[in-house]
């Protein structure tokens, strides 16, 4: 019964822990560029745009596909950073958990 009890506290540490690190990802931000830094769009929490900063130099009626496809790119690397933090936050709270593929459970990174 020790056995249990000590794997039952394990559980419910490691709960709160992911519960931790799911608060931390709804703060994280990061940001990503294109262009050589002409455009630079920021991310927060899941994916959400807190800011999209555009060089006066894009700014020539006509470019707008230029333009446009500038700032997926800005996005697409501000996403795959922020997806860097936050996968790196789940690893840490899962910690000998993580990667292991148990039937029936998320898989944890």
């Amino acid at each position: 019964m020790k056995d249990l009890n000590a794997l039952m506290q394990q559980a419910a540490q490691m709960q709160q822990r992911l519960q931790d690190a799911q608060a931390k990802m709804a703060e994280t931000s990061a940001s990503g560029s294109s262009g050589g830094g002409l455009v630079t769009v920021a991310l927060k929490g899941p994916g959400d745009i807190t800011a999209v900063t555009i060089d006066d130099s894009l700014m020539v009626p006509g470019d707008t596909e230029i333009l446009a496809d500038l700032i997926v790119a800005a996005h697409a690397d501000a996403k795959r950073r922020l997806d860097e933090v936050n996968a790196a936050l789940m690893r840490e709270a899962a910690g000998p958990m993580a990667g292991m593929n148990i039937p029936g459970m998320p898989k944890l990174f």
